[in-house]
C-alpha cells in the first residue's frame, strides 16, 4: 500500500474545516431560500457558496486535478487525480436549521481513494483519514489528535446499526434487520462507526450518490472496518447501497442482506 502525501491530507482537512465554519456562519444567519433539483433532492444558496470556496482552493492548489462536486459537476484534469466535494451533506437537515450536516472532501489518485475528510461544524467534530495514515478524530478547542477504530463487537443480534433512508426500504429488507439488530436514525453515519459509537451503517433504498459514497473506503478501511455494497461488492462500483462494519460482522450482515430486495418505490412516496 502506497501512503498518501501527509501534506496534502493536512491540506484537506484544513480547506474542510474552511468550509465548515463557512456553512456554521450561513447556518446561524438564515440559510437562504431552498430549490428542488431535477432529482428531487433540495439546494440552498449556502451549498454553492460552499462549493465554490472549495473549488477556487482546490484550482489553486492542484490546478491540473480533476474536480466532481455535487452542484457544479465535473471540472476535467490532465493528472489522473480527482477530488469530490458534497458541500453540505445532508442539505434537508441543513435547510430545516436541525444541526446535522457534514461538509465532506474526498480525494483519489492512482492507487485509489487515497484521503477522506468529514467535517461536523455544529457538533465542532471532524473526522479524517489517509492511505497508510488512520483514522483520526479532531474535536473543536482541542489539539490533540485522537487516532480512532470501529468496535470489536462479534455478534449480531443487538448490533446497533444506523439506517439511510429507510421510508424507502423494501418490506423485506425492514423487517429482516429488524428481527436482527437494534435499528437506528441516520445521525452521524459512518463518523459515528469509525468513532465506536455504533456498530454499523446500512444505505439502501433512495441510492447514494457518487459524491456520498468517495469518502467512505478510506474513512472505513484506516479505521480497521470494512464497507461494500449491500450484495458484498465494491462500494463505489456498486448499486448505490452501502453496508459498512467491522470485519467480525461484515459476513454476518450480508447474509441476511444480501439477497433481499432493496427499495420500494420511492418516486411514488415523493408524490404524496
Amino acid at each position: 500500500m502506497t501512503a498518501v502525501d501527509r501534506s496534502l491530507l493536512d491540506f484537506a482537512v484544513d480547506l474542510t474545516l474552511r468550509a465548515g465554519r463557512l456553512a456554521a456562519e450561513r447556518f446561524m444567519n438564515g440559510v437562504g431560500p431552498v430549490s428542488v433539483k431535477q432529482d428531487g433532492s433540495e439546494v440552498t444558496e449556502v451549498d454553492l457558496m460552499v462549493e465554490d470556496l472549495m473549488r477556487t482552493a482546490l484550482a489553486t492548489y492542484a490546478p491540473d486535478d480533476e474536480i466532481y462536486g455535487e452542484e457544479a459537476g465535473t471540472s476535467t484534469g490532465s493528472s489522473g487525480r480527482r477530488w469530490v466535494i458534497d458541500p453540505i451533506d445532508g442539505t434537508t437537515y441543513f435547510a430545516r436549521r436541525v444541526p446535522l450536516f457534514q461538509n465532506v472532501l474526498a480525494f483519489e489518485d492512482e492507487h485509489g481513494p487515497a484521503v477522506s475528510v468529514i467535517n461536523r461544524p455544529m457538533s465542532n467534530e471532524l473526522i479524517y483519514a489517509g492511505r497508510g495514515h488512520g483514522c483520526w478524530q479532531l474535536l473543536a478547542g482541542n489539539e490533540t489528535r485522537r487516532q480512532v477504530r470501529v468496535g470489536s463487537r462479534r455478534t449480531l443480534g443487538g448490533a446497533g446499526t444506523q439506517t439511510g433512508n429507510p421510508a424507502t426500504w423494501s418490506d423485506e429488507l425492514l423487517l429482516a434487520l429488524h428481527r436482527k439488530v437494534f435499528l437506528m436514525g441516520y445521525t452521524g453515519g459512518v463518523t459515528d462507526l469509525v468513532t465506536d459509537r455504533v456498530d454499523a451503517v446500512v444505505v439502501a433504498g433512495f441510492p447514494m450518490g457518487y459524491e456520498d459514497l468517495a469518502p467512505l473506503p478510506v474513512l472505513v478501511e484506516e479505521a480497521g472496518g470494512k464497507v461494500t455494497d449491500l450484495s458484498g461488492g465494491p462500494v463505489l462500483t456498486g448499486d448505490g447501497t452501502v453496508l459498512a462494519t467491522n470485519e467480525s460482522l461484515h459476513g454476518a450482515f450480508l447474509d441476511v442482506v444480501r439477497d433481499l430486495p432493496r427499495s420500494r418505490d420511492w418516486r411514488a412516496l415523493q408524490e404524496h
